[in-house]
């Protein structure tokens, strides 16, 4: 069954998500350490798991199965459900593949090494209206890949 799941704490592509399952009729499950306000709906559920490192990545890893399609800029979390199969989106639409996520993996550590060591004092770009047009034709893109996969039009 294809599902959505949404690494939601600090996702800011929630109501793309939404939008486009919407008009697939697609489930996503919504999973972050505190409670949201989202719309009401059945296909949408939202999870909210204990406080703490990984929890809420480990409750994702263990209900994700192949086909499913995780929303996530966390670089470990897409590592841990490549290898279940699932596809793996990027806050700023670009998917995480097994090509690339070795790479994505090695820069993350080395730029946190140079945080650490206060050689690097700033974050990420901030998100454009570019990213959220990438990420909407990608998450697109994968819903149409998965339901062709599976024979459903």
């Amino acid at each position: 069954m294809l599902d959505i799941f949404v690494d939601a704490d600090a996702c800011p592509v929630k109501q793309e998500v939404f939008r486009v399952a919407q008009r697939y009729g697609l489930k996503v499950i919504l999973v972050s350490n505190s409670w949201m306000r989202i719309p009401e709906s059945s296909r949408l559920e939202l999870i909210v798991v204990e406080k703490g490192a990984d929890v809420a990545d480990d409750w994702i890893v263990e209900h994700t199965d192949s086909d499913d399609i995780v929303v996530s800029g966390d670089i470990p979390l897409a590592s841990r459900c490549l290898k279940k199969g699932a596809l793996v989106l990027g806050n700023t639409g670009h998917p995480f593949t097994e090509n690339n996520i070795g790479n994505a993996l090695s820069v993350r550590n080395l730029l946190s090494d140079l945080r650490e060591q206060g050689m690097i004092t700033g974050g990420p770009k901030p998100f454009a209206k570019k990213d959220r047009s990438r990420f909407l034709q990608a998450l697109d893109e994968m819903i149409v890949k998965i339901r062709r996969r599976k024979g459903i039009s």
